[in-house]
């Protein structure tokens, strides 16, 4: 059953990417789907994309911590993430 994620993510990778939806994560959401389902297996694939798919969107908060200095990013679901995380072409 996992191939059949791993199938649908090769297909939507035909695409030309000006045609995808950018991602607020470094890590594209489709990669981080693909790894997740390729390593771990199925439902490990599909938890990875309901997480991406809730927090890839608008709603989320870019911020510096004042107390690191670090550049973080507070997702719709409440979690908050590093800059390290984050797609570059929002913190630059």
């Amino acid at each position: 059953m996992k191939y059949l994620i791993l199938l649908t993510i090769r297909f939507y990778w035909l695409l030309p990417e000006k045609e995808r939806r950018k991602c607020i994560f470094r890590k594209s959401c489709s990669n981080y789907v693909f790894e997740a389902a390729q390593e771990r297996g199925l439902l490990e694939g599909l938890k990875a994309f309901y997480f991406r798919y809730k927090n890839c969107r608008g709603g989320f908060e870019i911020f510096k911590n004042p107390i690191t200095n670090e550049t973080q990013m507070l997702l719709p679901s409440k979690i908050v993430i590093s800059g390290k995380e984050i797609a570059e072409r929002l913190i630059n």
